[in-house]
């Protein structure tokens, strides 16, 4: 798998979390095919604000957002040799993250690691539009959390 990670903010406190690892976890929990390719962005306040309004016309900071590439429908072929299968970007607001520990009473780490799980779910097709989606797409990311924090 290519897990592409930009630090483009806060890169001394997201660099020493295993996020490669938890990526690649998730995806082969997923499925995915080891010709997957994803990027990951750690972005300020600001930037996350401007994709939030210009891709989901909602005003101020969110604190993550998925940008799905190929499609990751259980139907699709794997890919060719040699080809990758490009699912997506997943852009991380490790500030928002920050201030919803305090909200959720989770550490720092720990809601950086849901919200990566969260928006890798929504390339692999979940969503939480309706309330049986968002049950089924909570309950996926409480079991990678877990199975994930068992292996440590």
């Amino acid at each position: 798998m290519d897990i592409l990670i930009s630090y483009r903010y806060r890169e001394d406190d997201l660099a020493p979390l295993p996020l490669e690892d938890l990526t690649r976890f998730v995806l082969e929990s997923e499925g995915r095919p080891e010709a997957t390719e994803v990027s990951i962005s750690f972005v300020d306040d600001e930037v996350i604000a401007e994709l939030n309004e210009k891709y989901r016309g909602k005003v101020g900071p969110t604190d993550v957002l998925s940008f799905e590439c190929d499609s990751c429908a259980d139907d699709m072929p794997a890919p060719a040799e040699g080809e990758v299968f490009e699912l997506g970007d997943v852009i991380i607001a490790p500030d928002v993250a920050e201030r919803q520990t305090a909200e959720f009473a989770t550490t720092f780490e720990e809601e950086v690691s849901l919200l990566l799980v969260h928006g890798l779910l929504h390339l692999c097709g979940y969503d939480h539009v309706v309330d049986e989606e968002a049950e089924v797409m909570e309950a996926r990311e409480a079991e990678l959390l877990r199975a994930w924090a068992e292996r440590a």
